[in-house]
Formats: C-alpha cells, sequence, structure tokens
C-alpha cells in the first residue's frame, strides 16, 4: 500500500459560513468519516490547523500575517491515509465533509521510504491530541 495525504482548503474557515450548531454538527462528520478511515486500516495520522498562520513570501522573506490565498483556497488541516493507488485514494477523499461546505480535498502521493515514514510519523504524533480537542 501507498501512502497519501488529502490537503484540505476552504470549508468552515470562511468567517460567518456555519453557526455553531452548525460548526458541532460539521466537526462531528469529521470525526465519522475520519472514524471510518481508521476502521478500514486507511488512516495515518493528520491535523487541522488553526485559523491563524504567516506566509512568508519571494527573495527577500516578506511576512505577513495571514495567508495570500483568498478564502476559499486556505489550507485548513490534512489526513495521511494509506491506499492501493490514487484512484483508491481519490474514492475515500470523495466521502469528506470538506465537500459540503464547498471545500476542496488535493490528493497527494507521498514519497516511499524514510521520508514518508517522517512525514506519517508526524502526523500520528499530534492527531490524538487534536482528536480529543474536537470531541
Amino acid at each position: 500500500m501507498s501512502k497519501y495525504m488529502f490537503v484540505f482548503r476552504g470549508g468552515p474557515i470562511i468567517p460567518n459560513r456555519l453557526t455553531p450548531t452548525e460548526l458541532q454538527g460539521h466537526l462531528r462528520k469529521w470525526a465519522d468519516w475520519v472514524g471510518v478511515l481508521a476502521k478500514e486500516g486507511h488512516h495515518i495520522g493528520g491535523n487541522p490547523l488553526e485559523n491563524e498562520g504567516r506566509t512568508i513570501r519571494g527573495a527577500g522573506r516578506t511576512v505577513c500575517d495571514g495567508t495570500q490565498a483568498g478564502l476559499r483556497d486556505v489550507v485548513t488541516g490534512n489526513v495521511i491515509i494509506e491506499a492501493s493507488s490514487i484512484e483508491a485514494a481519490t474514492e475515500l477523499a470523495m466521502a469528506c465533509p470538506v465537500f459540503d461546505v464547498d471545500g476542496s480535498v488535493e490528493v497527494w502521493p507521498l514519497p516511499a521510504g524514510e521520508a514518508g515514514e517522517a512525514l506519517a510519523a508526524a502526523g500520528q504524533r499530534e492527531e490524538p491530541a487534536r482528536r480529543r480537542e474536537l470531541a
């Protein structure tokens, strides 16, 4: 099996898109979806991202608060999975709740070997704490 990273863009980060009740329901859908990925043996790790961040751009290394992307293109998190092919990974991504709020998922193959293992391990270390925060 190969490893893939789902990169999530957009979604509930857009201000006033969801009421607090709608946001809780949306987060429950995420927990359920990740639970299915784990139960089926696909989920390795991943993390949602906070709503603040910085962008460092260009040769002059200009630092800006926030993202330089529009709100629809803000990276909001990632999940690392195992799947037999990019087609299988894409099919798993199709059930992602980000589509319910007009977001998107990028499906990226991870490098095989040590580099891929290091990325997956980094995602695994952070995941249990973030899952508790979302519960």
